[in-house]
Order: structure tokens, then C-alpha cells, then sequence
């Protein structure tokens, strides 16, 4: 098996020529009889759909998961019927009906592509640069895949070696992400990344002159690319001929990412709607449609029209499919032989096991030690690296503060690089101070498959990741979010830096688990439990954020019920020290714990029998069963108060009508950290003055 690139003609006969037109015409027909929906881009892009799917890209339709094949993400995901297209002229497994059924509720062709929801869809993408940064993160994990698993094959040998292809259009290029993204692959080096971009001018407010003057392929080269430009045909349609020909020119550049430039008319052929704004997210009308299907041959009164020779040409895909994954398999079997060690490691790592004996090596910290859980997390990250070799990650350049270097000695880092500990390999990425192409290529590495990612920054620049982190959720991606600093405890760096309002947002956003563990074992025992989590007996993933102090804060002994999300600290104790039935629940996260437990001490020497309750996670805690909640938050018990340093947005179903909640409705200040809690309320005098409050108020 070779991934060399050929230097054959392309092969392109009538039929080829008759499938692109019908890719066309169905792309309009498709959102004529919706109503609503981005055709122009799906008409003029046809060809190099076209030809990336039936005549470059090795896959099996017939089996769309196959490890082997290359990878493809369509980043102007608006433009979801050139995909949807070749799905079903390809035979993934959509019909003439999903098409049909475009944009409908229940179909297999939402609006935009979904990963998880159509076979054949490799990422979900709509958020413009998104899918620009997720093909950087896929190039990035088959660069650490081969490297896991046959790192000294010859260039293009490895049965691990493949592309990723990417369409891009104006948007995605103008949005920030895109540029920070691009930036990285070309410092990496990412010759298997092939981007085309789709030049045509035209965005929704008209030609890009409005907004775009810079020379984007010029942009290219200067981020370190191969740069190519395909000029259109004569009449204005893109040229299959060229486009293959510059494909292969990318191919065969090893040390490179790849960017073509493809000169495109939007719409092309429509008469009167190509090369117009509303060619690009409206109908084009019955008139227009009827017109289009005139100027490709095409009886303008039928609808959704694929004739039987078409369809069978394009099915051809998958005898092709099969014999490249025959070929592959030859390959592999071959590998599997040669390394019988490696194999193994691979058998497990794709079944999402880990290591026998992996749970051994979490460290257990010392009751009573003050310990930062940034400082702990980082003990744990590069004690899970000396045993899960698939775990690997980094930081946008904070990673000394972040603690998130799992191995100084090992830079994942191109051929080339000055830096002593770089290696093309490596286990520690460094990302740069590019947050939100980080977080898109973390979603990236984990579609890929086959490997563990995390990447940390300040809890307050999670605000530049949200998107990415949004579709992380959406995709259901076990992501790890590292970001440390999470509240006013970092201090003397103010207000821009403190993170107020960031825990009960990123809450808001349905499938993130936000993990704030209270001491260094919680920390240890929520990295362990994440892990875990990436196993098939949870099902569908789910990303998580962990929110981690710069500060030290107690450590108290492990308790496994951590992992549960909520789970009682400090039982409540009567005048004698014995267990007693509380009158009080003091729940908290984070370095608010040790704040309620010492409250705790406050009212019961008052006489007051106080439960500490540690909340590290309310996404876990809601996964419990009634009774395990009600054993910790018992429904009689109406004398609540609720301790975090942030808004308490997230907190008053927890603590009901008589409850009370310590929490910050403002910005920080610049001051030390003590201080700052001090002056904001984060004691035990105020907890404890709250919980006379609540304790009254439940009387009532």
C-alpha cells in the first residue's frame, strides 16, 4: 500500500461530466423545494467534489469508518449539498429521498453537515473556519497516530499514512480561527493537509471587495505553505483537469501543507442568478432552476432527475473502495506481522481500553498539604503519560502556568525544528497563544480517532474557545478543556483576567461536563474518572472542562465518591463530635471548599450540626440516580447555602426557597488574592453569617 501521489492524467469521460452536472441540478432542486438554503456554492463547487471523491480520495463507502481512508471536511459546511451530493452518488448510504427531504425535520440532510448524525460526514461544520481548524487537528493526530504505531516507515508506506482534504470558502478564510489554524499547520508542517479554497467573491453582502482586499494566497505562503492557483475554464466552470493535476503537485510536496486556490463562479450555470449575493443563501427560483437545467441538458420539468448510467458510474466508487481497502488490508496484515507489540498497543487503543494497572499510577497527595490543583493536575497528567502513551496535549503558551506539559523532554514538533526536545512525535503540543483553532483542532485530533487529547488555557480566555467547545458538545467529543486560574484567586493580574461569569456559562451549554475539583485528591481523582469516560461503556462522549486554582488550597483524604459529581466532605457532628442528622448543608467547589468547611467549624461550635458537601462536577451529580441525591442534598434538610466565586446562577435549584449563595455578581479587582476573598466575601464569617440567614429562613 503507497500513498504516493500519481502522475497519471485524470481519466474524465461524459459520464463524469453528466455526474457533475446532476450534482448540480439536485443541489438546486434540493433547496427549490425547501425553500431555503445555500445553492450557488453546492452548483459551482460540484467539480472538485467530484473529483475529490470519485477520482483522489481512498475510501470505502461501504464502510465509512475504515481507519485507512482520508479524511475530508467540508469547512463551508453552509454549502452542505456539496457534500450530501457525493455521499449519495458515491453510495455512503443517502438516496434520492434524503435529498428530497433537505433541511426537514427528522432527515438524514440537515442544514448543515452533522458528524454522528450522516454517514459520511466527518465533522459537524457551519461555523465558518471551524472546519479549516478541525483538518488541522485531524493532520495533527495522524501525524502522532503513525508515530504510536509505525513511526519508522518510509514517507507514504504506512498504513497510517493518508490525507486530509478540506473545501474552504471566503468565510471561513476571513474568520479568525482559519488564520490561527493555518498559522500552526504550516509551523508544523502538515504535508498530509490538502486545503482547497473556493475563490469565487462572493459572500452575503455582495462581492468581498466589501470587505477583503489582501492577497490570500500570498497570506498562504507566508504561513509556510504550498501554494497553488486553478484557474477556471473559458465559460467560467471550475476544471476538473487542473484541479487534479494541482492535487497531485500537493501530494507529492511531503514537508508542506497544501493550499489551491480555485477560481469559481457561484451558481454557475444559472443564467441569471450565478456570480450573485443571492445566488448564495436563497432559492433561485422555479424560473431560474428551470433555466439552469436547460443551459446542462436537462429536461426542465422533471425534478431530482439522476438517470440509471449515472447512478451506476458513480457506484462505481465502491468496487473501488473495496479493492483500495484490499490493498490496505494487505498493508496492514504486513504491519501487524512485523510488529506484533505495536498491534497489540493499537487493539486497545482502538477499542478505547486502557492500559491494565493504569489506575495505579494517580497519585494520592497528602491530607492537610496546601496544593494548587494546577499543580496537581500537572503531577497527574504526567503520571497518566508514563502508562497511556495515546494521551497527549498541550497549552496556547501557558503551559508552565497551566501545568500542562506532559513530557518536557518530547515537542511535538516538525523535522527541522531548532529546539532541542522537538520531535515530529512528540507528546507536548504547543499550540501558541491561538486559543480558538485550539480548541477546534482538539475536536479534530478526537474525530480523527485513536488517540487522547487536552489543551489548557486561563479559565477567562475559555470565552475565545466557545464555539469550538459548543461543537464539542454537540459532537458528543470526550475533549479535555484544561483551564486553570478560575477566579479571583489568581490575584494581582485583576479583572481582565478573573473569570466571573465563565463556570455557569459554559454550564449553560448542554453536553460540556465543567469539573472544579476542591484539593489536589478530587483532582486526581476527576482526571482518573475523565479517562474512564472515553471508554465505549459510556456511550456517547462528552467533553470536559476542568477549572483549576492557581492557588493552594487544602488537601483532604480521597474520597472515590468524587467521581459521582457531589458527595459529602464533612458529615454534620453534634456538641460531642458524634454523627448527627444535619440542620445545615454547606455545598461549594473548587478553592471554595475549604472556605465552607471551615464555616462548618464556626456553627457547630455554635451548636449547629453542618454538612460540607464538595459539588466538583453538577453534570455527574445529575447522572445519579434520586436517591444517591437525595442521600447527599436530603429534601428535609431546607437550610442551604451554596459557596462558589462566581455568579450563582448555577446554583438555586440546589439551594431552594431558604437557601442562600455566596457568589460574585461583579468583576474582580487588582489586588492579592486573600484580599480579594476577604473583601468579596469568601470567609467563613460570612459563610457562616448566610447560613444563620438560611436557617432562619427555613423555619419560617
Amino acid at each position: 500500500m503507497s500513498t504516493k501521489p500519481t502522475t497519471t492524467d485524470l481519466e474524465w469521460n461524459e459520464l463524469d461530466q453528466r455526474a457533475v452536472d446532476t450534482a448540480r441540478v439536485l443541489a438546486a432542486d434540493a433547496v427549490q423545494k425547501v425553500g431555503n438554503g445555500h445553492p450557488g456554492t453546492a452548483m459551482s463547487l460540484a467539480p472538485a467534489a467530484y473529483t475529490l471523491f470519485q477520482k483522489v480520495m481512498r475510501h470505502d463507502p461501504a464502510d465509512p469508518q475504515w481507519v485507512g481512508r482520508d479524511r475530508f471536511v467540508l469547512s463551508a459546511g453552509h454549502s452542505s449539498l456539496t457534500l450530501y451530493t457525493q455521499l449519495y452518488l458515491a453510495g455512503f448510504g443517502l438516496e434520492l429521498d434524503d435529498l428530497k427531504s433537505f433541511r426537514t425535520w427528522g432527515s438524514k440532510t440537515p442544514g448543515h453537515p452533522e458528524y454522528g448524525h450522516t454517514v459520511g460526514v466527518e465533522t459537524t461544520t457551519g461555523p465558518l473556519g471551524q472546519g479549516v481548524a478541525n483538518a488541522v487537528g485531524m493532520a495533527m493526530a495522524a501525524r502522532y497516530e503513525r508515530g504510536l504505531f509505525d513511526p519508522q516507515a518510509p514517507q507514504g508506506e504506512s498504513p497510517f499514512d493518508h490525507y486530509i482534504y478540506c473545501i474552504a470558502g471566503d468565510g471561513c478564510l476571513q474568520e479568525g480561527i482559519s488564520s490561527e489554524a493555518s498559522s500552526m499547520a504550516g509551523h508544523q508542517k502538515l504535508g498530509n493537509l490538502i486545503l482547497l479554497w473556493d475563490d469565487n467573491h462572493i459572500s452575503i453582502e455582495g462581492d468581498t471587495e466589501t470587505a477583503v482586499s489582501e492577497d490570500t494566497a500570498k497570506r498562504y505562503e507566508a504561513y509556510g505553505w504550498h501554494v497553488q492557483r486553478v484557474e477556471a475554464k473559458e465559460d467560467g466552470d471550475l476544471d476538473p483537469q487542473a484541479i487534479y493535476a494541482a492535487i497531485q503537485k500537493a501530494k507529492a510536496v511531503t514537508d508542506r501543507p497544501s493550499f489551491i486556490a480555485m477560481r469559481s463562479i457561484i451558481a454557475w450555470p444559472a443564467p441569471s442568478a450565478q456570480n450573485t449575493e443571492a445566488a448564495h443563501g436563497s432559492a433561485l427560483g422555479e424560473e431560474e432552476v428551470a433555466a439552469t437545467k436547460r443551459v446542462l441538458g436537462f429536461d426542465p420539468e422533471q425534478h431530482f432527475e439522476v438517470s440509471d448510467e449515472v447512478l451506476e458510474h458513480t457506484r462505481g466508487a465502491l468496487e473501488r473502495g473495496r479493492r483500495a481497502k484490499a490493498e490496505w488490508d494487505e498493508s496492514y496484515r504486513a504491519w501487524r506481522e512485523g510488529s506484533p507489540e505495536r498491534a497489540a498497543e493499537y487493539d486497545r487503543i482502538a477499542k478505547a481500553e486502557l492500559p491494565a494497572g493504569w489506575h495505579e499510577k494517580i497519585p494520592v497527595f497528602e491530607a492537610g498539604k496546601a496544593v494548587a490543583t494546577r499543580a496537581a493536575s500537572g503531577k497527574v497528567l504526567q503520571a497518566l503519560g508514563e502508562v497511556i502513551p495515546e494521551l497527549w496535549g498541550g497549552s496556547a503558551d501557558l503551559a508552565g502556568s497551566n501545568n500542562t506539559t506532559i513530557d518536557k523532554t518530547s515537542s511535538f514538533l516538525p523535522e527541522g525544528n531548532p529546539l532541542p526536545e522537538a520531535n515530529p512525535y512528540g507528546r507536548t503540543i504547543h499550540f501558541g497563544i491561538r486559543e480558538h483553532s485550539m480548541g477546534a483542532e482538539l475536536n479534530g485530533i478526537t474525530l480523527h480517532g485513536n488517540t487522547r487529547v487536552y489543551g489548557g488555557t486561563f479559565l477567562v480566555f475559555s470565552d475565545y474557545m466557545r464555539n469550538a467547545v459548543r461543537l464539542s458538545a454537540l459532537m458528543h467529543l470526550p475533549v479535555t478543556f484544561v483551564w486553570t486560574h478560575d477566579s479571583i484567586g489568581l490575584g494581582e493580574d485583576g479583572p481582565t483576567h478573573q473569570p466571573v461569569e465563565h463556570l455557569a456559562a459554559l454550564r449553560a451549554i448542554p453536553g460540556l461536563n465543567v469539573v472544579r475539583p476542591g484539593d489536589a485528591n478530587e483532582t486526581a481523582l476527576v482526571w482518573a474518572e475523565i479517562q474512564r469516560r472515553w471508554t465505549k461503556e459510556y456511550g456517547k462522549g462528552a467533553p470536559h472542562g476542568l477549572a483549576l486554582t492557581r492557588q493552594g488550597v487544602p488537601t483532604y483524604e480521597p474520597d472515590e465518591n468524587a467521581v459521582r459529581g457531589g458527595y459529602t466532605l464533612f458529615e454534620a457532628e453534634d456538641a460531642d463530635g458524634q454523627s448527627a442528622e444535619p440542620a445545615l448543608i454547606l455545598m461549594a467547589t473548587g478553592s471554595e471548599v475549604h472556605v465552607a468547611v471551615e464555616a462548618r467549624e464556626r456553627l457547630q461550635a455554635d451548636g449547629v450540626p453542618t454538612r460540607v458537601v464538595s459539588m466538583p462536577c453538577l453534570e455527574w451529580f445529575e447522572e445519579q440516580d434520586q436517591g444517591y441525591r437525595d442521600s447527599v442534598l436530603p429534601p428535609a434538610v431546607r437550610a442551604r447555602v451554596a459557596v462558589e466565586a462566581g455568579v450563582g446562577l448555577s446554583w438555586h435549584k440546589y439551594v431552594g426557597e431558604a437557601g442562600r449563595i455566596v457568589s460574585l455578581e461583579h468583576f474582580g479587582a487588582s489586588a492579592d488574592a486573600k484580599v480579594l476573598f476577604r473583601e468579596f466575601g469568601f470567609t467563613a464569617e460570612n459563610v457562616a453569617a448566610k447560613a444563620r440567614e438560611s436557617l432562619a429562613a427555613a423555619q419560617r
